[in-house]
């Protein structure tokens, strides 16, 4: 037995606690995020009673969340009591590279508030939004425009990061044009056209969301390369295109739903065409590695808030005979998503 007790493991009931009550932890970085404490640490180390100063809190109370978080790794506390950032402190500033300041404000929010009626969706196997709310994840969050900036920040945030590990590991100079079916804010096709100057593109999405994204094509100076459309992809997407891509949408919806907008996407390829999902693949079996945790976790998240789901290998290729394309390749990436390529049949 080692002598160091921090290099042993947690007795089993003490684990289980710890687990249950991670979201302290998740609730503590909200707030922070909110209050914009990273940023207020930007320029270096500050008293606690400097930042509570600065965002109207209660010094004594935001030390005390300060140091729950300086004990997660968030922040460190310095020997003369200053609150500084660690590496992943940094992460919660707004607007740098790798930011996650909007996905725990969505994730650590609205989300997490969602998982508060996992009990409904086990019993039921839907998702809560109806049952709370009337409507779907989609038109609700299309109802309240705050929600709607959130959401499309955060997804922006992690498509950025996304598209460098797509580009670096798949090859899109064959095509000539490529459509993104559910393209969002753009962040993952103004990657790929960055990296590929002679291809061209089109953002197809809702026609609220292709409104925001308009902004984000201009902003990256690709305006006269990409096309914007606002359409429904569960009855028609652009034809013609040599590529066509959809990132994290599939995953969203159940099988059924899941089909109809990939037949829409059939309907619209031609010979030599590719069909071109970017997610996460299931692994066949479940262990404790972060990457298992990392697809069971958003499995569950799916259940809750949209009603799709994380598939396998196995059930892609299903899905793919069923909506009339082939398989063809999976292309992973050093990110925790694969390109799944597929041919039409």
């Amino acid at each position: 037995m080692s002598d160091a007790i921090g290099s042993m493991e947690l007795p089993p009931p003490l684990a289980l606690f710890r687990l249950t009550t991670g979201y302290y932890v998740s609730r503590a970085l909200w707030v922070v995020a909110r209050l914009g404490i990273a940023d207020q640490l930007a320029a270096g180390p500050c008293r606690v009673e400097e930042l509570a100063e600065a965002t109207g809190t209660h010094a004594p109370s935001l030390r005390r969340v300060l140091r729950l978080l300086a004990s997660a790794g968030v922040f460190a506390e310095e020997a003369d009591g200053r609150i500084a950032l660690t590496p992943i402190g940094q992460c919660l500033r707004a607007g740098v590279p790798g930011s996650m300041r909007a996905g725990v404000l969505l994730f650590a929010g609205r989300t997490q508030d969602a998982w508060s009626d996992l009990m409904y969706s086990v019993q039921t196997g839907e998702p809560i939004y109806p049952h709370r709310h009337g409507v779907d994840v989609w038109t609700y969050t299309a109802q309240h425009p705050e929600d709607a900036a959130l959401f499309d920040e955060a997804m922006a945030d992690f498509t950025r990061q996304a598209a460098i590990a797509v580009v670096a590991a798949y090859d899109f100079s064959p095509f000539g044009t490529i459509v993104d079916v559910g393209g969002g804010a753009g962040a993952l096709l103004a990657g790929i056209l960055t990296a590929n100057p002679a291809l061209r593109g089109v953002l197809f999405d809702r026609p609220d969301v292709v409104e925001r994204a308009r902004a984000e094509i201009a902003r990256r100076g690709l305006a006269d390369r990409c096309t914007v459309v606002g359409g429904d992809f569960f009855e028609e997407v652009p034809a013609g295109a040599d590529a066509f891509l959809l990132k994290h949408v599939i995953h969203d919806w159940n099988d059924a739903r899941a089909e109809a907008i990939l037949r829409s996407c059939r309907r619209a390829t031609g010979p030599g065409s590719r069909l071109l999902l970017v997610e996460g693949v299931y692994p066949a079996r479940i262990d404790q590695s972060d990457p298992s945790r990392g697809a069971a976790s958003n499995d569950v998240n799916m259940l809750v808030n949209t009603g799709g789901r994380q598939r396998s290998e196995t059930e892609f290729r299903a899905l793919y005979a069923a909506a009339g394309f082939r398989l063809t390749r999976i292309v992973p990436t050093a990110a925790r998503i694969s390109v799944i390529e597929g041919e039409p049949v």
